[in-house]
């Protein structure tokens, strides 16, 4: 099988899978312009935590490619623009001030644009092992082979590397451990009948899609017997934002009695910030509730609430695995 990148860097530009036209096109973005990358990230061209910290930093380094004056100046104006793309996504701002703090550091270095470009990569590779490793530290909530349930996308299509929660899932069933993945479609933008069907696929994993309220009916009926997701943002107290549905899942699982795991890297662990109250929820455009793709099936008229995220409280979530080991209530993050 062919290895699935988000998000490569050669010959001095950035290479991106245009998610938004997976599963039926494989379309790719190449460009070495930090404007057309934060149109990407906002269109969801790329997205996923980890893949828009590591896009983001690429795209930091390249605003200063070919630039003779004015340097800094033309650098901060690349950070704030690429800064408001996504703001529920704390990876994005981790990318941004690694790169920002490599230009402090550089500035009057006349490799400046190489050292920024060094410094992204580096992210890049760091990203692809905390994938492996949160994969692997993941195969310990498995017992016996079992029955997964999934929201959104979290494999490789969301990261630098191999994904997180999915990739917990790839290793478990290259470990004997999943019997069946249940795909929640994740509306609105159907991430998960679009992204997560496509890698499983990909991947020959048996899978079957789902609608995001028919997960109580199959919990109900005892087909659910793990239920695992990525996260956006990680809070000190460990609620975790992530994409909208996943509270819900977390409330259901409880009362099925179905363990429910965060599986990210540390670095959407956010040290400032407290608990999920404090965490910002991005919204989007209305059109993208009453739209798929082109074709509109409800009234432009109609007022629309389209939150992209929401907070599962840490009481909910059994536990978190990161690539440093799994985390259990009470969380406690200060090490991390």
């Amino acid at each position: 099988m062919k290895k699935i990148e988000a998000v490569k860097f050669e010959d001095d530009k950035i290479i991106l899978i245009n998610q938004t036209k997976l599963p039926l096109n494989e379309e790719y973005i190449v460009t070495d312009d930090y404007e057309r990358i934060a149109l990407a990230i906002e269109r969801l061209e790329v997205r996923g935590a980890p893949a828009i910290g590591v896009t983001a930093a690429y795209a930091l380094a390249l605003s200063i490619k070919n630039q003779n004056e004015n340097v800094e100046e033309k650098f901060l104006k690349a950070y704030e623009r690429l800064k408001i793309t996504r703001p529920t996504a704390v990876n994005l701002f981790f990318g941004l001030d690694a790169i920002k703090n490599e230009f402090e550091k550089y500035k009057n270095d006349s490799q400046l644009y190489l050292k920024l470009i060094d410094a992204a990569k580096r992210l890049h590779e760091e990203d692809i092992d905390m994938c492996e490793k949160i994969a692997l530290n993941g195969l310990s909530i498995f017992n016996r082979k079992m029955r997964v349930l999934t929201h959104c996308n979290t494999g490789a299509l969301a990261t630098g590397g191999s994904g997180t929660a999915l990739n917990v899932i790839r290793h478990a069933f290259f470990s004997g451990f999943i019997k069946h993945v249940h795909v929640d479609e994740t509306r609105p933008l159907l991430q998960g009948s679009r992204l997560t069907a496509w890698e499983l696929d990909k991947l020959c994993i048996p899978f079957s899609i789902n609608t995001d309220s028919t997960a109580a009916v199959l919990m109900k009926e005892k087909k659910v017997d793990l239920v695992i997701t990525g996260a956006d943002r990680i809070a000190v107290n460990g609620d975790t934002a992530n994409k909208i549905g996943t509270y819900n899942l977390a409330v259901l699982a409880r009362h099925h009695n179905i363990p429910f795991y965060i599986a990210a890297p540390s670095s959407t662990i956010d040290g400032n910030c407290p608990n999920g109250d404090e965490i910002k929820i991005e919204l989007r455009s209305k059109d993208e509730l009453v739209k798929i793709g082109e074709c509109r099936f409800t009234s432009d008229a109609y007022d629309a609430y389209c939150p992209a995220f929401d907070v599962t409280p840490a009481e909910l979530i059994t536990g978190i695995i990161t690539e440093r080991g799994v985390f259990r209530k009470p969380y406690k993050f200060e090490n991390v």
